[in-house]
């Protein structure tokens, strides 16, 4: 894993993948970040677009591969069930060495009721990155209702006390970076690990999907969750455990 510095970005042009209201509603905090936002789509003409463009002054539309080349950052706003389809059209060659932040979710709709369509052995995040091998993968956004990326941002409060976004990913670097832009929108970063399991447990049906927890909430949360493990630990993970809980020191000392 590389050192926890933000990725360099080298221009201010993020392009977002789909043009949906999850898609729309995270290019709208990227503009106010003055960020130049580059919508990729299918139907540059079509209608979702138009409004898509009406919602974000200055906001552009290109065909997936033209917009993925024109971002620094790509967002991946894309409905499951066209997703493999518009990141392969998009290019993995034209998102190679960028940030791609993931916040979409493995839900199948086609028989009515949404589904977990990967069970619990993958995760969106991870489909991703293989689809990008080349690209710095980041789940986020995706516990969040789009709606309240539009109003409970709140940069006038401590950033414990904000919303909590979690963020899973492999490269500490990319991370951070998008830790950073998290908190500039208003909103606390809360990581939840590497992409494998952290990404796995930011999907639809974990405890922390849909939640309005703050930073602090969502904190003690994990917290509590890990008390209540260790007393259904088997003893084959008690070792493991000790040996994670030892780096941090966390004993009592002796007085």
């Amino acid at each position: 894993m590389r050192p926890a510095e933000p990725v360099s970005i080298s221009g201010k042009t993020v392009t977002v993948l789909g043009n949906g209201v999850v898609g729309t509603a995270l290019a709208k905090g990227f503009s106010g970040l003055g960020y130049a936002v580059v919508f990729g789509t299918r139907e540059v003409d079509g209608e979702k677009t138009r409004t898509a463009l009406a919602a974000v002054p200055g906001s552009r539309a290109a065909p997936l591969a033209e917009a993925a080349r024109a971002g620094s950052i790509a967002v991946t706003a894309l409905p499951w069930s066209g997703l493999k389809a518009a990141l392969l059209a998009a290019g993995p060659d034209n998102l190679a060495g960028k940030l791609v932040i993931d916040p979409s979710n493995p839900l199948d709709f086609s028989g009515g009721a949404p589904v977990l369509s990967v069970g619990y052995t993958d995760s969106a995040g991870e489909l991703v990155q293989r689809l990008l091998p080349r690209a710095y993968v980041v789940k986020a956004f995706n516990t969040i209702y789009y709606e309240h990326l539009a109003t409970r941002g709140r940069k006038d409060l401590p950033v414990e006390e904000r919303h909590a976004i979690y963020l899973a990913g492999d490269e500490a670097a990319a991370k951070a970076t998008v830790a950073g832009l998290i908190e500039s929108i208003g909103f606390a970063p809360v990581d939840t690990g590497s992409l494998r399991e952290g990404g796995r447990l930011q999907q639809p049906e974990s405890p922390i999907y849909n939640q309005t927890f703050t930073a602090r909430e969502a904190r003690a949360f994990f917290r509590n969750e890990l008390h209540k493990l260790t007393d259904v630990l088997p003893d084959a993970a008690l070792l493991l455990a000790l040996e994670a809980l030892g780096q941090y020191k966390c004993w009592p000392s002796k007085s």
